[in-house]
C-alpha cells in the first residue's frame, strides 16, 4: 500500500488498484479496509455504506470464489494524495498488527475454516448494514480480526474472531430483539 501510495505517476487511486496490488490477499485487505472505520463511532450511514461491500466480499470468502469485484465498485477512486494520508495514518496500526501475526494455528486459517470465517463475516456485515444504534462497533472488529487472520495466515487471530462472532451476534439479536419489542410496544400504544 505505501507503494502504491508513493507512485506520483498516478492521480488517483481506485479499490481496482488496490485490488491488484494485494493478490491473493485482496479480499482479506479489502475487508479490513472496509471494515476497520467501522471500528469506531461514525456518522449515521456510514456502516450501510461501508457494510454493502463487505457483504459482497464475505460471500466470496465464504464460497471460495476467486476475488472479483463489480466494476461499479473497482472504479471508485481517491486522489492519491489522499490515499497517501490514510496510508501514513494506518500505517503504524497496520505495522503493530503485521509484527504480531504469525503463522501459526494453520487449521484455522486455511480452508475449510476460511470459509466459515466469510460466513461469520457474512452475517457481521448484514449486521453492520443494519441502522442499528452503535450495532457496528463490535462486528467491525471482528471483521477485521479475521481479515488480519486470513492475511497473515494466523488461525490464533481466527479463532479468537470466532469467538468475538458468537459475542458480536449474541450482542446484536439483543439490540436487535430489543428495537423491535419497542417499536411492537409503540404501535401497540398508539393504536389502543
Amino acid at each position: 500500500m505505501r507503494q502504491l501510495a508513493a507512485d506520483r505517476s498516478r492521480e488517483r487511486i481506485s479499490i481496482g488498484d488496490l485490488f491488484q496490488t494485494m493478490g491473493d490477499r485482496a479480499i482479506s485487505a479489502l475487508m479490513l479496509i472496509f471494515a476497520l472505520p467501522n471500528a469506531f463511532p461514525t456518522p449515521p450511514g456510514t456502516s450501510a455504506l461501508l457494510g454493502a461491500p463487505l457483504v459482497f466480499l464475505a460471500a466470496q470468502l465464504t464460497f471460495g470464489l476467486k476475488p472479483w469485484l463489480p466494476r461499479a465498485i473497482a472504479d471508485r477512486s481517491v486522489l492519491r494524495e489522499d490515499f497517501e494520508s490514510i496510508v501514513v495514518r494506518i500505517h503504524r496500526w497496520l505495522a503493530w498488527a503485521e509484527r504480531m501475526l504469525k503463522p501459526r494455528l494453520a487449521i484455522f486459517a486455511e480452508p475449510p475454516a476460511e470459509n466459515f470465517a466469510g460466513l461469520a463475516c457474512l452475517l457481521l456485515s448484514i449486521v453492520l448494514v443494519l441502522p442499528v444504534p452503535l450495532g457496528n462497533i463490535l462486528p467491525a472488529i471482528t471483521i477485521s480480526v479475521f481479515a488480519f487472520g486470513i492475511m497473515g495466515r494466523d488461525g490464533l487471530f481466527a479463532l479468537i474472531g470466532f469467538i468475538m462472532t458468537a459475542v458480536s451476534l449474541v450482542i446484536a439479536g439483543g439490540v436487535i430483539y430489543s428495537l423491535v419489542k419497542a417499536g411492537v410496544y409503540l404501535v401497540m400504544q398508539w393504536f389502543a
